[in-house]
């Protein structure tokens, strides 16, 4: 019996001094041209909290707006601003900096994090007056001094947290030599950790379920905590379970860069079905390193820094229920070594060969979910629609195999693809931003079938020249599903065996 996809939820967290001092690209510059005319103007090119609320493609990621209807909205985007828009929506919200800040200091058990004092006594009230924060105003403490945090930060020994420019906290290194747990590395986990928390609050109301029923825990993010000797041992999971109050829950961290939530997703339906757990959390964190990833060429062309958010998402993964939409782990289509390298032999593999194997035409898929990205964030790049090349590239094979005709190509790509509108995380694009919506549409009856698509660059850890791609379908349950009220005890079938044979006794006598 499938496993059902019981509940989603999507955060962004709005981090534009993260962006500064935290961005990959920004620290990189600094180092190697502190000089440089990017950094004197980039601070002009950052949008406001508001902006970033308003911008249509963030609230099309957290449910207020329909993916349909982004598409129908003539570009560019960023100049569009969303009437009234609100910080929440129906899968998740977008939160300001300086909530983060706190929810990083909440997230702190080694006391590493420092906030200044009235900084964060109005902290406390802002989380005391938040239905997901509330339980957590307590770890705030009491704040430090500001001389004590910029001691801290001018001497080397922590990375400062600022807010337009201020400076209102620090997280200290972990250790004085090792690298794996300096300011820097600490600060990336610590954001990790608590955007996948916030994801993980949000996904107990959006799945209508007990914290203590959650007994399993995966975390897929591109991130890696350990220390010199364990570098990426682990573990998100337990450590963002641990905020977040899910006491029954043990869990270990999944990567794969961006196919890891895919691999992830199988996994949890795998033990699902194989009743090794009942309830098992997929979740997410952002990560600080991509902030800004693409922010030379946005500056270029006058455009606002569009990767100010960091993305994070959970995904509940339960026994079937009759209702909920089912993952076919029979589906399961992967780019295996020996596959080859090239588009179409990874289309072929992860795509087409499923749906032979299931004797499904490529027509016969709803929506594809390949890699999602807002292609505002990677056209300025040369990146091109990221979204739009993968369906092409699918409706391409649809025509090699004789399912499509060439004239179609257009015409399949809008009927079966969604346009891009996930932030540029990395993990977070890659196939898992499509279920919030397309499990909404199979409860309501108006769509039967999506796959998942994930695909990854293994070649950017220099370990191997492989690709990586894996996908499965996700399908509108056919409300048949195992109630375990109707199986049969090993006493009724020792009955029914005595039964039987005390009928075959008499009828032998009778002959």
């Amino acid at each position: 019996m499938y496993p059902v996809i019981r509940g989603v939820s999507y955060v962004l967290v709005h981090t534009p001094d993260m962006v500064l001092h935290n961005g990959t690209t920004q620290t990189l510059e600094r180092e190697t041209n502190s000089d440089s005319e990017y950094l004197k103007v980039i601070r002009n090119h950052l949008r406001s909290y508001d902006d970033v609320i308003a911008y249509p493609v963030n609230q099309t990621y957290i449910g207020n707006i329909e993916p349909e209807e982004l598409a129908n909205l003539e570009r560019p985007w960023f100049n569009k601003k969303v009437e009234n828009a609100n910080r929440y929506g129906k899968f998740g919200e977008i939160m300001p900096e300086d909530e983060f800040y706190g929810l990083i200091k909440s997230c702190d058990v080694f006391d590493l994090v420092r906030l200044e004092k009235s900084f964060t006594q109005n902290l406390k009230i802002k989380f005391e007056n938040s239905n997901y924060l509330k339980e957590l105003s307590n770890r705030l403490g009491e704040g430090s001094e500001l001389e004590e945090i910029n001691k801290l930060v001018e001497n080397g020994v922590a990375e400062g947290l600022y807010l337009d420019d201020k400076l209102v906290g620090c997280v200290k290194r972990a250790h004085e030599f090792d690298i794996n747990l300096s300011a820097h590395v600490i600060t990336e986990n610590l954001a990790v950790k608590a955007s996948g928390v916030l994801a993980a609050l949000h996904i107990i109301e959006k799945a209508n379920i007990n914290k203590e029923d959650i007994d399993y825990i995966i975390e897929c993010s591109e991130e890696a905590c350990g220390d010199m000797n364990q570098r990426g041992g682990g573990n998100f999971a337990k450590a963002i379970g641990e905020i977040a109050g899910l006491k029954n829950a043990t869990g270990c961290d999944v990567r794969g860069f961006c196919a890891g939530p895919t691999h992830a997703l199988l996994y949890a339906s795998t033990l699902i079905q194989s009743k090794v757990f009942k309830n098992v959390l997929v979740v997410a964190g952002g990560a600080t390193a991509k902030l800004g990833m693409n922010g030379r060429d946005h500056v270029k062309k006058g455009m606002p820094i569009m990767e100010d958010v960091l993305g994070g998402f959970a995904i509940l993964v339960s026994e079937n229920d009759g209702v909920n939409p089912v993952v076919r782990t029979d589906s399961v289509g992967k780019h295996s070594i020996g596959a080859g390298a090239s588009p179409q032999a990874v289309i072929e593999a992860i795509v087409a060969q499923p749906l032979e194997r299931l004797n499904l035409k490529f027509t016969d898929v709803d929506k594809y979910a390949p890699e999602m990205q807002n292609p505002e964030v990677t056209e300025p790049a040369g990146a091109g629609d990221v979204p739009t090349q993968n369906y092409k590239m699918i409706a391409a094979l649809a025509v090699k195999k004789g399912q499509l005709e060439r004239s179609q190509i257009n015409e399949f790509v809008k009927k079966h693809g969604y346009v891009g509108y996930a932030p540029t995380q990395g993990h977070v694009p890659s196939g898992v931003p499509i279920l919030g919506f397309a499990r909404e549409k199979m409860l309501k009856g108006e769509m039967n079938r999506v796959m998942i698509v994930g695909k990854g660059s293994l070649f950017l850890a220099r370990m191997t020249n492989l690709f990586d791609g894996i996908s499965y379908l996700i399908e509108k349950n056919s409300g048949i599903y195992e109630d375990k009220k109707e199986l049969i005890t090993k006493d009724e079938v020792k009955k029914m065996v005595a039964e039987a044979l005390k009928d075959f006794a008499s009828h032998l006598l009778d002959e």
